[in-house]
């Protein structure tokens, strides 16, 4: 889409990116975006992270290396955020180093996978080889495949499981199966993403309709972040099953889910209303719907 309508590219060059821009720390080395516009703000490694996975993703689009060089310059931030402490890993934020989170080291994996892509760098291929094996060494549970919230530096883990830790080690394991043809990434990532499906879709029956799996009420972008592994590993091993359950959940939202305005709810069969939006969750249904949009779903496997 960003490469065949030039709107887009309008927007994103003309008001995103300027926007950025007042985020952007240029006092501390190396240079990074902060969490807000004030001079002094914590700089989180998560949140340039998704900034450097986004630009990763319009290069891809557009094929115009100004993206990419900005990904490349935003590594630089996120490598000077590891070190041997535990092993490995990554920081969650520059300014509180007491724990190593799940999603500082996920997505670190998939960018650093996407880089490699993007450049033929063998570095970026070593360092998100090194950042999942990492991650599925002290964050994974060995019970059920998902992922921990994070590990304090004292070996303290935080045992809360979110839809977008796990989902991230579903992408990352599906773009290193692809980078290496491992097969092993591609088990562990099959197997992530069926104990999400077990754990962050649940059956609903609408009324008058058939029994599916819809993805649970909580934090939309979380879910949409999921969804992108989902997607990723759809189209290695083409098995419909998650993302048609995906695609069953935004089709019913659209219809029970919305207010008067339009705006989505958190719980997408509708029966839970919310009296305040956030605009996060609105972004994260427009990027499940955009996503979604571009799959073919082939249900007879």
């Amino acid at each position: 889409i960003l490469g065949a309508d030039p709107s887009y590219r309008s927007v994103i060059d003309g008001c995103i990116l300027p926007g950025l821009a007042r985020y952007l720390d240029t006092t501390r080395m190396p240079v990074a975006y902060a969490a807000y516009v004030d001079a002094g703000a914590d700089r989180f490694y998560d949140d340039n992270l998704w900034l450097g996975i986004d630009l990763c993703d319009i290069y891809e689009a557009t094929g115009d290396r100004k993206y990419l060089a900005e990904a490349e310059r935003i590594w630089e931030f996120i490598g000077s955020g590891m070190d041997d402490v535990l092993g490995g890993g990554i920081y969650w934020c520059e300014q509180h180093k007491d724990s190593k989170n799940t999603c500082s080291n996920a997505p670190a994996a998939v960018y650093a996978l996407k880089l490699y892509a993007a450049t033929g760098e063998r570095h970026y291929l070593e360092q998100g080889k090194a950042l999942y094996a990492w991650t599925k060494r002290y964050l994974s549970d060995p019970g059920d495949g998902l992922y921990y919230d994070n590990m304090a530096l004292d070996g303290t883990l935080v045992k809360t499981k979110y839809s977008c830790n796990s989902g991230q080690m579903v992408q990352a394991g599906a773009l290193l199966h692809k980078a290496t043809g491992d097969e092993s990434y591609l088990k562990d990532a099959q197997r992530t993403a069926a104990a999400c499906y077990d754990r962050f879709f649940g059956e609903f029956t609408p009324q008058g309709g058939e029994t599916f799996r819809i993805i649970n009420k909580g934090n939309v972008w979380f879910s949409a972040v999921m969804v992108r592994g989902l997607a990723e590993l759809y189209a290695i091993d083409g098995n419909a099953a998650y993302l048609g359950d995906v695609q069953r959940t935004l089709d019913y939202a659209w219809e029970h889910a919305r207010d008067a305005q339009g705006l989505f709810e958190t719980d997408f069969t509708g029966a839970d209303k919310q009296s305040e939006k956030w605009l996060l969750t609105q972004g994260a249904m427009a990027e499940m719907y955009g996503r979604m949009s571009g799959v073919k779903l082939d249900q007879t496997k």
